[in-house]
């Protein structure tokens, strides 16, 4: 396993500048045609077959020189509509959008494995599938991946993210739940409108969405495990002498698993239920579904776990004990084959989508090597 971290580290140049290029001409989700073409080439370039899907998606696959089972590996490409300030060499040069999320390095680190893959390809006892996907920010495009058939014929799916939490040359591994699953909600409250100074003939929708907000917050205790509910806009009314007849929330959910999911929904719709009737309101609730979190695979996970120390180091592997409540939509590929998904240290302290987030240099190398012993470790498990 540490040749794969020497070879990457001699390749830094050549994984440097597919990073550079990516960070320099970043695309918003869904329009990746020019990041889609590099990848392209450069797969074509080392012997890989490419398809591509969903106009930007690309498909890779390298066949081994053995028979074997066959292990994905997904890079996200798109960047975020936010204006760089990292001062970089290789900055933003499309206004207004910039990698704020390391997507740059999750591409570059994929590519860099399928060189070090490729190098190997005829000791390989299987195939290996790249995934490169757009529009994680947005709409998500693991889903529609999937739906185009992107895991015919895998066995097991990796993926990693750039992690300001963790020093550069660093791995985490999580196991079980990992990244929360979200739901967006808009709820619509219908009241009575009346003259202010007659409050008893109407129905005051704004005083029962008021009545509701503390109860959504509350929720979280009441499931009894991690979670957040958040309400981010309320709005009623029209003049400060009319009792609203109307008021619209909209916020967001996040659980933990699926269960969680479930029964945290349950328990929105029965708290808007009770709660406005009790207030003589009317509700209509709205819920959409987005991302399902991640849920690592254990024994994936300690596959992982097991590659990253015998790359790295066990004093460069870490076990995360808290789950986040952010969202992925790689937990998509995890609702359809087992794998995991793991973490790398950036080297950069700023948050994810700061307009000033840089992942250190290294971090695409370290990545490049981890992923490639990951693929091996899990072929070789199953060959």
């Amino acid at each position: 396993m540490t040749d794969y971290l020497s070879r990457a580290r001699a390749m830094a140049p050549e994984i440097a500048a597919l990073r550079e290029a990516v960070h320099r001409e970043p695309e918003l989700g869904n329009r990746e045609f020019k990041t889609s073409a590099r990848i392209e080439a450069y797969l074509r370039g080392l012997g890989i077959e490419t398809e591509r899907i969903l106009d930007t998606a690309v498909v890779g696959r390298l066949r081994g020189g053995k028979p074997g089972r066959t292990a994905a590996l997904r890079a996200d490409m798109d960047a975020l509509p936010l204006t760089e300030e990292t001062g970089a060499a290789f900055a933003s040069e499309v206004p207004g959008v910039m990698h704020a999320c390391g997507h740059d390095v999750h591409v570059a680190a994929a590519l860099g494995a399928a060189r070090l893959l490729a190098d190997r390809r005829e000791e390989l006892p299987g195939s290996v599938v790249f995934l490169f996907q757009p529009d994680e920010e947005g709409s998500g495009g693991a889903k529609r991946m999937i739906d185009a058939g992107a895991l015919n014929g895998v066995d097991a799916v990796f993926g990693a993210h750039v992690s300001p939490d963790l020093p550069s040359g660093c791995v985490g591994v999580r196991y079980g739940k990992f990244y929360a699953a979200s739901d967006m909600f808009t709820l619509t409250l219908s009241g009575r409108s009346c003259h202010g100074a007659e409050r008893e003939k109407g129905v005051d929708a704004l005083a029962a969405a008021c009545e509701l907000v503390p109860k959504l917050l509350a929720l979280p205790e009441r499931l009894g495990e991690r979670s957040v509910v958040t309400v981010g806009t309320l709005r009623a009314g029209t003049a400060g002498n009319i009792v609203p007849g109307q008021a619209v929330m909209e916020g967001i959910i996040r659980t933990l698993g699926q269960d969680g999911r479930r029964r945290m929904r349950e328990l929105l719709m029965e708290t808007v239920m009770d709660t406005a009737r009790a207030m003589g309101a009317e509700p209509s609730l709205e819920l959409r579904e987005s991302y399902p979190g991640v849920v690592n695979d254990d024994g994936m996970t300690a596959l992982a776990e097991d590659a990253a120390k015998a790359l790295l180091g066990p004093e460069n592997v870490m076990v995360i004990d808290r789950p986040t409540m952010t969202t992925e939509d790689f937990g998509y590929f995890l609702l359809e084959r087992p794998g995991s998904f793991y973490h790398i240290g950036a080297g950069c302290r700023l948050p994810l989508h700061n307009p000033a987030f840089l992942p250190d240099g290294d971090a695409p190398v370290t990545a490049a090597a981890v992923h490639a012993a990951v693929i091996t470790a899990f072929l070789k498990a199953n060959s």
